[in-house]
């Protein structure tokens, strides 16, 4: 039951911001950076007793993800903007972020090991 409880919520979320950023792109997109899901997320893990050392993980996991996220989002904005198909864009930036997961990976292995 408590699963779809936090599905229903989040899926509200993302509808309520979904159609606010029909309205308004700018700041829907603000509202879209906020890490929302990472709130979520850690709301859910604390309220079905998970330890807080884990959310920490969770949570520095996220941080990781953040550089990565922000080379997806600039190729998926510059590609639409060049009038490249969302598909397309899409796929540029997921691959882009998969490089970059990668290479900053292996950087970070560099560097500490």
């Amino acid at each position: 039951m408590f699963a779809i409880v936090k599905i229903l919520i989040s899926a509200i979320i993302i509808g309520v911001i979904t159609e606010f950023s029909r309205r308004y792109p700018e700041q829907g997109g603000i509202i879209a950076a906020l890490p929302i899901v990472s709130l979520l997320s850690i709301l859910w893990l604390y309220t079905q007793g998970e330890q807080i050392d884990k959310i920490s993980k969770f949570a520095m996991g996220v941080v990781w993800g953040l550089p990565g996220t922000v080379v997806m989002l600039l190729i998926i904005g510059l590609s639409l903007r060049y009038s490249i198909h969302l598909f397309a864009s899409l796929g540029l930036g997921i691959g882009g972020w998969l490089i970059f997961y990668f290479a900053q990976d292996l950087v970070v292995k560099h560097l500490f090991s």
